[in-house]
């Protein structure tokens, strides 16, 4: 198995605590109502919440995925942490066996944050990941974060 470890880092103008529960806590409501064209539902199929959770994404059929699975493989709500893996779903293509994503929210300056996260890609056998098909991923999450992110600027009270 081959392991590639993408890192990124990006500021927002939104605090830690309200980006996290935004993007972690409550993706599973928030995501499919901010991007009805994309995501169909977010359903949990085990667990409460934390660490050991399985949720299933379902795409529309605009997107080029039917679905993924995440466990959430740590929660840290009080440094805003969270750990999980994609281990299922027709996004890993034939290359990947797994992608586990380390992501972190820290206070920013002027009352922002700062999200750093980190992919790490385990290929099926000695298979390579090309950089291209990391970029699209990378992008795609990044659109994701800058629409949630215009949502909190736009609705200074939620999630406050």
């Amino acid at each position: 198995m081959g392991v590639t470890r993408i890192n990124q880092e990006f500021g927002s103008p939104v605090a830690a605590p309200r980006l996290f529960k935004a993007l972690i806590l409550d993706s599973n409501t928030l995501l499919p109502k901010l991007l009805p064209q994309s995501i169909r539902s977010v359903d949990t199929l085990q667990g409460d919440g934390g660490a050991g959770t399985i949720e299933q994404v379902n795409f529309t059929e605009s997107s080029h995925f039917k679905f993924v699975k995440n466990r959430i493989d740590e929660l840290d709500k009080d440094n805003f942490v969270c750990k999980y893996t994609m281990m299922e779903g027709d996004a890993l293509g034939d290359k990947l066996e797994f992608i586990a994503y380390e992501i972190k929210f820290e206070e920013g300056s002027n009352g922002g944050c700062i999200c750093k996260m980190a992919s790490e890609y385990h290929t099926i056998g000695n298979l390579e990941v090309k950089e291209d098909e990391i970029k699209a991923g990378k992008d795609s999450a990044m659109g994701i974060y800058k629409v949630v992110e215009a949502y909190l600027l736009e609705n200074p009270h939620v999630y406050a």
